[in-house]
């Protein structure tokens, strides 16, 4: 019975037995930070925003699993002051070191309070267009449209105007055309509205926006603007400029092709060209 004693006393003063009781400590900490992260995500579910529980639930995870991996290594041994020391120390030259890393940091800490968009929100920066998937402290992540992953730094985000596709219920379509000279323009603005009108996804309210925009090198340039929901917004552009084909072909509205025309000493009446015909040199 002494022996078995003495046996359980040496294991459970071995370096191993020790170790196992620190990493079963980071495994307690990691199942309860997951577990206790979801129950906040939860109760604050219809309290916050999508942006706003993803960054709660990440927090109150890493809190939790910091606490636990800080008592394994104080269970295992280790002095915290030291290791706090030389983390601080530590923390110190990383920062001269990556100061990149560090004002991705801070703008991702702007990010956060302003929120100029969400997790699930289509935005534009620059050239690039996605849906956000992933709003972290370094990065914003995106999926484009053909299923690209994009991940653009927090410092980037900061300094570039940034366009949020998704933040209102409804947008509008600007329709370019062109129209010849020859056309009645309040006929062609008669015939858009009652395109628009017939057009199940426009909107009625707000009403539909004829603008002439100038007089272009071969037509007069129109801007006629309709509004949809954001949702529908990609169907109302492609129907509008369908139906406005179709609708100016049946009603003979032209809408011109560009073309030049080359006058020699009047005004009105362009300058002749006679084509002479060429001869075969076989026949000389």
């Amino acid at each position: 019975m002494d022996s078995i004693r003495e046996i359980i006393t040496l294991i459970q003063t071995s370096f191993l037995y020790v170790l196992f009781q620190a990493v079963l400590l980071v495994i307690i900490g990691y199942i309860l930070g997951r577990i206790f992260s979801g129950i906040v995500a939860k109760i604050v579910d219809n309290k916050m925003t999508t942006h706003g529980q993803f960054l709660l639930k990440r927090t109150v995870f890493y809190i939790i699993l910091a606490l636990f991996a800080l008592s394994a290594l104080k269970h295992a041994g280790f002095d915290l002051s030291i290791l706090l020391g030389a983390a601080g120390l530590f923390t110190v030259a990383l920062g001269f070191a990556s100061q990149t890393s560090a004002s991705n940091l801070i703008s991702g800490l702007f990010l956060m309070v302003e929120r100029p968009f969400s997790i699930s929100d289509i935005i534009q920066v620059s050239d690039i267009t996605g849906e956000v998937i992933s709003i972290d402290l370094l990065s914003v992540k995106l999926r484009t449209y053909d299923n690209l992953f994009v991940r653009i730094p927090n410092e980037s985000m900061i300094k570039t105007p940034v366009t949020t596709l998704t933040k209102f219920p409804i947008r509008r379509a600007d329709i370019k055309v062109g129209i010849a000279y020859k056309e009645d323009i309040k006929r062609v603005r008669e015939v858009l509205l009652g395109i628009a009108a017939k057009n199940v996804i426009c909107l009625d309210e707000p009403a539909p926006l004829f603008i002439l925009k100038g007089f272009g090198d071969s037509s007069v340039d129109i801007q006629f603007s309709v509004w949809a929901k954001r949702e529908n917004f990609l169907e109302l552009k492609n129907s509008m400029y369908q139906q406005i084909k179709k609708t100016f072909d049946e009603q003979g509205i032209e809408i011109p092709f560009p073309h030049l025309s080359l006058y020699s000493g009047s005004e009105t009446k362009p300058m002749p060209i006679e084509l002479n015909g060429i001869r075969d040199k076989n026949e000389d």
